[in-house]
């Protein structure tokens, strides 16, 4: 039990290290972004380079793990976190915007990689304890809630060059999450994962937990990415000062990390679907505080409950899809899920910019609610219809009456 607590501790420091890297690479990428493009309609095209180099190799990494072990992944991952913080360094000391496009594929191996820090944690655990330990690891995130948007504001100004020294900084973060890595006990693939009884992909991806797991993941990504990619621009055309920027990203860093401290909890008692309806509401209230105005304040409680709902759905949907495989169906059906998880991103990261560029902040939080409707009846769907399964069995009458 001392193991699995150090274990999941080790775990969320790496969690944490990895957001500090994924704000960067993202909100602060399309500020720098703007920096070096020359078209500023590209202006998030890094932080899209960074979601498709994810894409395009979180299922590799799944199976990589599935053969070589969880060490092995999340060594991988962090190496290519260094080399990509190391190309976008240069990139920006050389005003160059394609290379630094190149670093943010690169480094995109990183997040793809530590995505999966939450099903390690929950591979050493038993089932009763799974939500709890995948929602640990994700609370520690907060680290990166404060170290991110606090070392952006002393580094972006540090050295000659804008940005420059936000980006360096990144090398030292990948530095330190490899050295964390090593005091993780990883739990080594069973015999079950690596040659038991496994269905098909198809037949795996036909059941109605894992689309709306893997729906709920892929939600809670896309309209975060969505609207947070773009909230940095946002504040910046309606003339608020970097500070203020700052400080939304922190309190949306910390909602979307400080309920995970609960949220495993919330899951054992009131169940997994409640929590993700739950984490749905949220994004609808932030829709409404988004449309409501663009004062800092409206863009902290947008930024907040973004963060709220992300918190909830991504737990939930995590949570659930633990449910919908065998030990050896494991590695294609996380595979699988990160990597549709990672390629909506994508999609959502390309029309953020433009779309609020030509259509401006209203129009992109309307944005999201197609997405989100789609959600919330397909977990209401699977609430209905496991409510109904329950119903003969406890009409039946007991052998004992």
């Amino acid at each position: 039990m001392k193991s699995n607590s150090r274990n999941v501790a080790a775990l969320a420091v790496c969690q944490g290290l990895l957001v500090t890297n994924n704000i960067a690479m993202v909100s602060l990428g399309s500020l720098a972004g703007y920096q070096l493009a020359t078209a500023k309609a590209l202006s998030t095209l890094p932080g899209t380079a960074y979601i498709v180099g994810s894409a395009l190799s979180t299922y590799a990494i799944s199976h990589h793990m599935r053969r070589h072990g969880r060490r092995a992944g999340f060594t991988l991952g962090a190496l290519a976190g260094l080399a990509g913080a190391g190309i976008c360094t240069l990139a920006v000391a050389m005003h160059g915007f394609w290379l630094f496009c190149l670093g943010a594929l690169i480094a995109g191996v990183y997040p793809a990689s530590g995505g999966y820090y939450r099903f390690a944690a929950a591979d050493g655990v038993g089932d009763a304890f799974k939500s709890q330990a995948i929602s640990l690891v994700l609370a520690g995130g907060m680290i990166g809630g404060v170290l991110g948007p606090e070392s952006s504001k002393l580094t972006r100004e540090l050295l000659p060059v804008t940005f420059l020294g936000s980006y360096a900084a990144l090398m030292l973060f990948a530095l330190a999450a490899l050295a964390v890595i090593r005091l993780v006990d990883f739990t080594p693939p069973a015999a079950a994962e690596r040659s038991g009884p496994a269905r098909s992909l198809p037949v795996i991806a036909r059941q109605p937990v894992f689309l709306v797991a893997c729906l709920g993941a892929v939600t809670s990504y896309a309209v975060m990415n969505l609207l947070m990619g773009a909230t940095p621009l946002a504040m910046q055309i309606c003339g608020l000062p970097y500070a203020s920027t700052a400080l939304v990203i922190e309190c949306h860093i910390l909602g979307m990390y400080l309920p995970a401290l609960v949220a495993g909890r919330l899951v054992h008692r009131f169940g997994v679907l409640r929590v993700m309806c739950t984490g749905v509401a949220a994004y609808f209230l932030c829709l409404l505080a988004g449309l409501s105005g663009q004062s800092v304040l409206n863009f902290w409680l947008h930024g907040a409950l973004l963060g709220v709902g992300w918190c909830l759905l991504y737990v939930g949907a995590s949570s659930l899809l633990t449910e919908a495989y065998a030990p050896a169906e494991k590695a294609k059906t996380q595979g699988i899920n990160d990597a549709l998880v990672f390629v909506v991103m994508g999609l959502s990261s390309v029309v953020s910019g433009a779309i609020l560029y030509r259509f401006g902040w209203n129009i992109l939080n309307l944005s999201a609610l197609p997405l989100l409707l789609l959600t919330a009846a397909a977990v209401s769907a699977l609430a209905l219809s496991r409510r109904a399964a329950l119903r003969p069995a406890a009409a039946q009458p007991s052998v004992m009456e």
